[in-house]
């Protein structure tokens, strides 16, 4: 299935019915006065958030959506049924953004969660609404409200506790599939990974779910590479795992990269907690390890860890850091609610 995490589509709820004018008519009753009913409400515009789902891949084909209009009133008091509602099944982790894509309608982090998008239009009232003692017979019958219509973006930022992220063959990958069961493509070649890749990782009694993004270089906030689209995947993290290739020369100057993109990124990734890593240690030896981890902790002005995901060298401290900081995460979150 292609992984599809933003689209645009035109929504627009049902109509509602209009009332009716209408008088009882009946034999040997003379005065049967008004009996006309209201119109039905037109359908809603629905959201849901389904944790089945996982892209936006049903919204990439298929753009507009029109709920169904009210019944009018009928006569003998009859009110008319309303519009069906239309349902946006969507992934847990979406938003909805007006047009201008920069307005939240709505943030699905829940499963199950349901929202409005576009509601429909009221009924109009028939001529029994208006009866009165002074008004024994009422000719107003109003017509139905029209419903709401709108353009919206849905862009899906999946749910993740902590991020991996890093220059392209960091061993972002690797790490992934080491800690978790997720099988992430690796390949010794730049850009394996094409599109997030989540798993769940098992740490005594306690799980975290973690996020593997395509890698970043230089410039990707200007459009280069694969860009920093997907950088919204990891907005919703506690804790970014940041991994630095220790076979390359310039091991601060990735660093550095990697920092100076997610500051033009902005959204508060930046100042998200960080845990450093050198990653592929096993292919150095240990002065050489030793020497680049100083020089980036210079640099960075905090504790660089070694590991290796493909020996599984040094990956249990990291996993505790992170856990650490989600569980904090999670009980400033509980405090808040």
């Amino acid at each position: 299935m292609r992984f599809l995490d933003s689209a645009k589509i035109w929504v627009k709820s049902g109509d509602g019915g209009d009332g009716a004018c209408s008088f009882r008519r009946e034999k040997f009753i003379e005065f049967g006065g008004p009996d006309g009913g209201d119109g039905g409400r037109g359908g809603h515009v629905i959201a849901v958030a389904d944790p089945d789902l996982n892209t936006l891949i049903d919204y990439r084909y298929k753009q507009h959506f029109k709920a169904e209009r009210g019944q009018n009133g009928m006569g003998r008091q009859r009110t008319g049924r309303d519009g069906a509602d239309v349902v946006l099944r969507l992934p847990v982790g979406t938003q909805i953004y007006a047009e201008d894509g920069t307005t939240l309608l709505v943030d699905l982090s829940e499963p199950g969660q349901r929202a409005i998008v576009c509601r429909g239009g009221e009924g109009g009232f028939g001529n029994l609404h208006y009866k009165s003692s002074t008004n024994r017979a009422p000719r107003r019958a109003d017509p139905g409200r029209p419903g709401e219509e709108r353009w919206i973006w849905l862009k899906l930022k999946l749910l993740a506790d902590a991020g991996l992220v890093g220059l392209p063959n960091a061993g972002k990958s690797t790490f992934l599939a080491a800690v978790t069961r997720a099988r992430p493509k690796i390949a010794d070649y730049p850009f394996t990974t094409l599109e997030p890749k989540l798993g769940t990782v098992v740490l005594d009694d306690e799980t975290f779910v973690l996020a593997d993004i395509p890698g970043l270089i230089e410039g990707a906030s200007e459009g280069r590479g694969l860009g920093d689209r997907f950088l919204g995947h990891v907005e919703r993290c506690a804790v970014l795992i940041h991994l630095v290739d220790g076979t390359q020369r310039e091991v601060v100057r990735a660093w550095r990269t990697v920092r100076r993109e997610l500051e033009a990124y902005g959204h508060g990734l930046a100042e998200k907690p960080e845990i450093l890593c050198l990653s592929k240690i096993d292919a150095l030896d240990a002065a050489t390890v030793g020497r680049k981890r100083r020089a980036l902790s210079r640099a960075a002005g905090r504790e660089v860890l070694p590991i290796s995901a493909v020996a599984r060298q040094g990956l249990e401290p990291v996993l505790r850091r992170a856990l650490a900081l989600v569980q904090a995460a999670r009980a400033g979150r509980r405090a808040a609610a």
